[in-house]
């Protein structure tokens, strides 16, 4: 790298892994300090030897940019602690990047990089209001999470993401979704983690026991279970009403009331999980049949009919197998919260 015809930097940058994607999408880089005069235009000139043989198959790509400023981490915090003493609510947002996770790499860990966890930690014990929106694209350890007012999962918002963090903070939206994956209390927990190829193959020894199934089966809780969320108002299952029985191919109605008990109109999403117990095969503990979200009015009780598929009460052994006898179906509004069973005859 030359600067006004410089030389200032000359080295050898050597990828840190074969993998293609991480090599592409989270490559190794070097820079180093100047020297400028503010209003003075400096030119950058780079030349990169390219090798004969490359990893990428021929793909080539440059980022450029700044170094992280030299700023102590510590006066940092002090600063934000300072800033969020004198506030009625503070709102932290702590997450990940492209440089953390990716679909072309694997993390190594599932901490909050830097000094994220210290950072909401000194700003909940100096305000009992903190917020703390998580943007993150998959799990990560939240250690001060009963410590705060509120946490946003929000993951990655994209370019509204300011807006739409305030319409949620401010109540003109509610938080509406619910958990597509589990979130642990700390990562050794997580039931399904080795997933290292080794001489080139990966193990598949949970079999069916994966994502929620593989927690269930664990036994072990998590910090946010599969389906769960909360809102801005409460809700009650009012009732389940199902068939008594059900053939092979067939769609089985389950009619679900709710009401919202709350004082302002909201969003929840009921959820079936059926169960086996009885079962002559390995099972997961229960599985997710059916979801549908419902929205009412403060006060409004609303029906809505949920319709499992039988196929979903099937199990694979060179095809779909059906299995006859009894299956509950639990109603609820996560995998955890489900107070309402129904019993189900599979018939043959």
């Amino acid at each position: 790298m030359w600067v006004d015809d410089t030389l200032i930097l000359d080295v050898n940058v050597p990828l840190e892994s074969d993998d293609l994607g991480a090599a592409f999408l989270n490559p190794p880089s070097e820079g180093t300090t100047i020297e400028a005069v503010a209003g003075s235009p400096i030119a950058i000139r780079v030349q990169h030897d390219i090798a004969k043989e490359s990893a990428l198959a021929g793909a080539l790509s440059f980022g450029f940019g700044l170094l992280p400023g030299d700023i102590d981490p510590e006066q940092l915090i002090a600063d934000a602690v300072a800033t969020a003493s004198g506030a009625d609510i503070a709102v932290v947002v702590v997450g990940t990047n492209a440089k953390v996770e990716s679909e072309g790499y694997d993390r190594t860990s599932l901490a909050l990089p830097g000094r994220q966890d210290d950072l909401v930690a000194a700003i909940a014990a100096a305000n009992p209001n903190t917020i703390v929106a998580v943007n993150a694209g998959s799990p990560v350890e939240l250690p001060w999470r009963e410590d705060v007012a509120a946490v946003l999962l929000t993951w990655f918002g994209g370019q509204e993401y300011g807006n739409a963090l305030a319409d949620v903070l401010t109540g003109l939206r509610e938080p509406g979704g619910r958990m597509p994956t589990t979130w642990p209390i700390k990562q050794e927990d997580v039931p399904v983690i080795n997933v290292t190829p080794v001489e080139g193959k990966v193990r598949y020894d949970e079999g069916i026991h994966i994502g929620y199934r593989a927690w269930l089966k664990s036994g072990v809780k998590p910090a946010y279970e599969f389906g769960y969320g909360l809102g801005y108002t409460n809700w009650n299952l009012d009732s389940v009403e199902a068939p008594e029985a059900a053939t092979p191919d067939e769609v089985i109605p389950v009619t679900v009331t709710v009401t919202n008990t709350g004082a302002r109109a909201g969003k929840q999403v009921v959820q079936i999980y059926a169960e086996e117990p009885g079962s002559a095969v390995d099972r997961p503990v229960r599985w997710l049949v059916a979801s549908c979200p419902v929205r009412a009015e403060a006060g409004e009780t609303v029906s809505t009919v949920l319709n499992v598929p039988s196929r979903l009460l099937a199990y694979w052994d060179n095809g779909w197998t059906y299995e006859p006898g009894e299956y509950l179906l639990r109603t609820g509004f996560s995998v955890s919260d489900l107070p309402s069973t129904a019993t189900i005859v599979l018939k043959s």
